[in-house]
């Protein structure tokens, strides 16, 4: 299946994290938040000018900034029925 960014998720998509191209203490920060291989992703909100956006990992939110998102790789879940957390 085709891999995209995770920037390039759409407000309510869902996806499974596949790889993270990033390094250093910025990536550790991202696995200690849950962005491990084959979670579930959702994009919760975008703020107004659309960066930062947050998401729904492991039932916590968190807010990337686009420059971290576009080195995260995700298969986009087509199984998804909606909301993952309410």
């Amino acid at each position: 299946m085709k891999l995209i960014r995770l920037s390039e998720l759409l407000l309510g998509q869902s996806a499974i994290l596949k790889e993270i191209k990033i390094n250093g203490l910025q990536r550790r920060r991202l696995l200690d938040f849950g962005f491990i291989k084959d979670s579930e992703i959702q994009v919760a909100q975008r703020s107004p000018l659309g960066d930062p956006t947050a998401y729904w990992i492991k039932g916590a939110l968190i807010a990337l900034r686009k420059e971290e998102t576009d080195n995260i790789f995700v298969e986009v879940n087509q199984n998804a029925k909606g909301q993952l957390y309410e």
